[in-house]
């Protein structure tokens, strides 16, 4: 990385229910990695159900943590890029899709805008963004200072939120 600018640890939240979801999850570590984007870490992938829309497979969800010298907005449409990148179309809210990248979190800031929000509006009423987000770090807070622990406590969902078995599926949600 090299634009100048002071890196950023963020936080990105990958879901997919369509296909080989792990190799989709796979695919978008692997495409996220440069172009501003240091990808540090990634959870362990976990297996949870649909949640707003629940007639549909069951979704792999991971998260990663990553260090960033791109704005927000840049860190945005980068992720945005990869879903295209990945053959992914924006259908119904909540339905199905091969590939989703969202920001969660971005430092410590807090961003309120007609295309992003940050920390990520729903984040902290799914226990599938924040069972792999404490796996990496188990003491981390919202910019408003509650800690993500006592809200993953609040869940009751958390339950459902189990680590992946698939063994294929799995190797390849491992990325590099």
């Amino acid at each position: 990385m090299t634009s100048g600018r002071v890196p950023v640890l963020a936080f990105l939240g990958l879901g997919s229910n369509v296909g080989d979801r792990a190799h989709w999850l796979a695919s978008a570590i692997q495409r996220l990695e440069g172009h501003g984007i240091r990808v540090l870490r990634c959870s362990l992938v976990y297996e949870t159900p649909p949640w707003g829309k629940t007639d549909q497979r069951s979704f792999l969800n991971q998260v990663v943590e990553i260090e960033t010298e791109l704005p927000p907005r840049d860190l945005l449409e980068r992720c945005q890029a990869v879903e295209r990148t990945l053959g992914r179309i924006r259908g119904e809210r909540w339905g199905p899709r091969n590939i989703d990248v969202d920001v969660l979190l971005y430092g410590d800031e807090t961003i309120r805008s007609p295309d992003l929000v940050v920390p990520h509006p729903e984040m902290h009423r799914r226990a599938f963004v924040l069972v792999p987000l404490l796996e990496l770090r188990p003491h981390l807070r919202l910019p408003d200072g509650r800690a993500l622990v006592g809200l993953l406590d609040a869940l009751p969902e958390r339950a459902t939120v189990t680590p992946f078995e698939d063994s294929m599926e799995r190797d390849a949600a491992r990325g590099p």
